[in-house]
């Protein structure tokens, strides 16, 4: 069991409740990113730079993750990859995507994706609030005690 982390985009409240909850757990994660990161010192924590362009952290992530590990992503088309292989994936705002809704929010990404291509202005998402920290970290919670 690994935790997977797109952390190029994290949030770093999220980083925070992730290390606190690797440590606790002792489960190995590993934060990957274009950019170098700064980790607390831990046997359960590392980052991984990846070389810059486009989708080179993902293709990692895809290719590191396994049946039975969590990835924490908002990118749809990686987390379709990854529930693919049998992983199980978390959103930064604590929404679980998995087998039963990711054809949904592939369609609804790519809806979006194309009015933004054709000129529309689609806004971007909300500001990560404290109900968005609290929704991850019960969902980490409970993917933790399952394990």
């Amino acid at each position: 069991m690994n935790l997977w982390v797109d952390a190029d985009a994290c949030p770093v409240a999220i980083k925070e409740i992730l290390y606190r909850a690797a440590n606790r757990a002792q489960i190995p994660l590993t934060l990957i990113a274009n950019q170098m990161l700064r980790v607390p010192p831990s046997p359960w924590i590392k980052a991984l730079q990846v070389p810059a362009g486009f989708d080179v952290a993902d293709r990692r992530i895809v290719d590191e993750a396994a049946p039975g590990d969590l990835v924490i992503t908002a990118d749809i088309p990686l987390a379709a990859l990854v529930i693919a292989k049998g992983a199980t994936v978390i959103d930064p705002r604590g929404e679980r995507i998995d087998q039963r809704n990711i054809q949904e929010r592939l369609s609804m990404r790519n809806f979006m994706e194309s009015l933004r291509s054709s000129g529309v202005e689609t806004g971007g998402p909300s500001a990560h609030s404290a109900a968005d920290r609290q929704a991850f970290a019960n969902q980490l919670d409970r993917w933790l005690a399952r394990g």
